[in-house]
């Protein structure tokens, strides 16, 4: 199987140029990705998540990479992303730690932290 080298740049937390509400919070995780040495750049995804929930134990949702349609497995990469969106904000975050308050909002938030995600891409039944 073809393995895939995902190196993140930057996340934009909470950006209603990205479809936050008063429903949702959407940030975008920005990255390169390097399928088998075929190197794919400027792609990212949007993280949503529900306004008021845990940082720490909340739903999360991951988009599909936007500017990618080739092969992938969704569920590691959802892992990761998850991962890297709580390693920045919440309890334990490093880019914004945010403990025993409800109903704290930070929009517009740029995280430029760089993290390194490698996973093996599904090669069979297609690109998702």
């Amino acid at each position: 199987m073809p393995l895939a080298r995902v190196h993140v740049q930057q996340m934009i937390q909470d950006s209603q140029d990205y479809g936050s509400n008063d429903e949702h919070m959407v940030s975008r995780i920005f990255f390169d990705l390097d399928v088998d040495g075929t190197i794919h750049k400027g792609l990212f995804v949007n993280v949503k998540q529900t306004i008021g929930s845990s940082f720490e134990t909340g739903s999360i949702e991951v988009s599909k990479p936007v500017g990618y349609r080739g092969l992938w497995d969704h569920e590691l990469f959802s892992n990761f992303a998850q991962q890297y969106y709580r390693s920045l904000v919440g309890a334990g975050g490093s880019g914004m730690r945010i403990s025993g308050g409800i109903n704290i909002r930070m929009q517009n938030n740029v995280f430029v932290q760089p993290a390194t995600f490698e996973f093996q891409v599904k090669a069979a039944g297609g690109p998702w």
